[in-house]
């Protein structure tokens, strides 16, 4: 028998090891960023944009130039320029005057609004504004955008293609990301082939499903390969791996049957922190420390391989790279009633139907298509009995 605890207690047990791991930090170019985690703030030396420019084509103008004017009575400006859009507005606008403008262009000293050209006319060197403009309207300020002092990203930020306009908008060439982490994954069973396969055997799906996830959220991937239901080779699996990585992940073996070793290893070697975790799937899921490094147990079904490495293993990853929590895809309603009775925290791949409601994706266990068809998951609390049609719930993405 298992010896459960609860998600969250499963979540504190590995948050609290991880807690006082210190990742190292090295210095990246822009381009080779993408992926990785930001180690430090990053400030903004400068604002963004570094000048008052407008938004429209039109005229620039001193706003209350143009209170009170309409179509009827129109107001009168003197054109005293033209600002095209990437040159140095170098003269000043005095009450009566404006100047052409682009869109992009920078406001001239004095100015401090931006008339559409849709709401003008050019008579003879003059400019008839029939729309009155309020300050600052069709312009954006200096540092609107980002200001001097300002923090642009902050420090566990996964970079992205948005991240990287950010840091050219700055002007930045180099960043601090964290090291990446290195995470081994070894998946046991003799019935697991990583080659051509026989009858009566599987194919190694854990491998490449979490090496994938691993790279996923930032990391580094050893894998080891297959290892046979041997005590003495699954040992020397784990000690190798413990030598070349920061923690290590072995699928299978963590339920309780004769051949499910997984525990007595990690616990002849270190400490096996928790056998059992009340939730579904992913029940006989695994934590322990071995020379100070995290061990996870993972189940061998694929499916829930993945669900454990998504709600547990990754809160190790967010701990020691200050890496923010998972943030919801959406909320939807359910289509239809729900079971659920196992006494345990349920979660369910759903999808939409043609209606935008929320249904589960049905599947059998060990089954792995299952992912590639499901839109996001929902969770089922413990002591729920399931949950009916029409009720709300949050989606969590994949």
């Amino acid at each position: 028998m298992l010896n459960v605890v609860s998600k969250d207690e499963a979540v504190g047990f590995v948050r609290d090891f991880a807690n006082g791991i210190s990742v190292e930090t090295e210095y990246v170019s822009v381009a080779d960023s993408l992926g990785r985690t930001l180690s430090e703030d990053i400030i903004s030396g400068e604002n963004i944009p570094s000048f008052d420019r407008t938004t429209v084509d039109g005229y620039a103008v001193i706003s209350s130039d143009t209170f009170g004017a309409g179509n009827s009575i129109p107001a009168q400006l003197e054109i005293v320029g033209e600002i095209l859009m990437g040159e140095k507005a170098d003269f000043t606008l005095k009450h009566g005057q404006c100047a052409k403008i682009s869109t992009g262009g920078m406001l001239p000293n004095g100015a401090d609004a931006a008339v559409m050209v849709e709401h003008t006319d050019n008579a003879d060197g003059l400019c008839l504004v029939y729309k009155s403009v309020a300050p600052f309207e069709n312009v954006t300020k200096t540092g609107d955008d980002i200001s001097v002092g300002e923090t642009a990203l902050k420090k566990g930020t996964k970079i992205t293609s948005a991240s990287i306009g950010v840091f050219a908008a700055l002007g930045i060439d180099e960043i601090p990301v964290y090291k990446k982490p290195v995470i081994a994954v070894i998946s046991t069973g003799d019935e697991i082939s990583s080659g051509k396969i026989e009858q009566g055997q599987i194919r190694d799906v854990n491998t490449c499903l979490l090496c994938a996830a691993v790279k996923e959220y930032g990391c580094e991937a050893y894998s080891y390969g297959v290892v046979r239901d041997d005590r003495k080779q699954i040992e020397d699996a784990v000690k190798n791996c413990l030598e070349k990585a920061d923690a290590v992940l072995i699928s299978g073996g963590s339920s309780a049957g004769a051949r499910d070793m997984t525990v007595d290893i990690i616990d002849s070697l270190g400490k096996a922190c928790f056998h059992g975790i009340a939730m579904k799937p992913g029940k006989p899921t695994i934590f322990g420390v071995v020379d100070n490094k995290p061990v996870f147990g993972l189940p061998g079904h694929p499916l829930a391989a993945y669900f454990v490495f998504r709600l547990i293993v990754t809160e190790y990853i967010r701990e020691i790279m200050n890496m923010p929590s998972d943030r919801l895809k959406r909320n939807g309603v359910l289509a239809v009633n729900i079971p659920s009775n196992h006494g345990r925290e349920e979660y369910l791949c759903i999808k939409y139907n043609e209606n935008n409601e929320v249904v589960p994706v049905h599947t059998k266990s060990g089954v792995i298509s299952v992912l590639s068809e499901a839109e996001g998951f929902i969770k089922i609390d413990r002591n729920a009995e399931g949950l009916f049609k029409g009720t709300d719930v949050e989606i969590y993405q994949l």
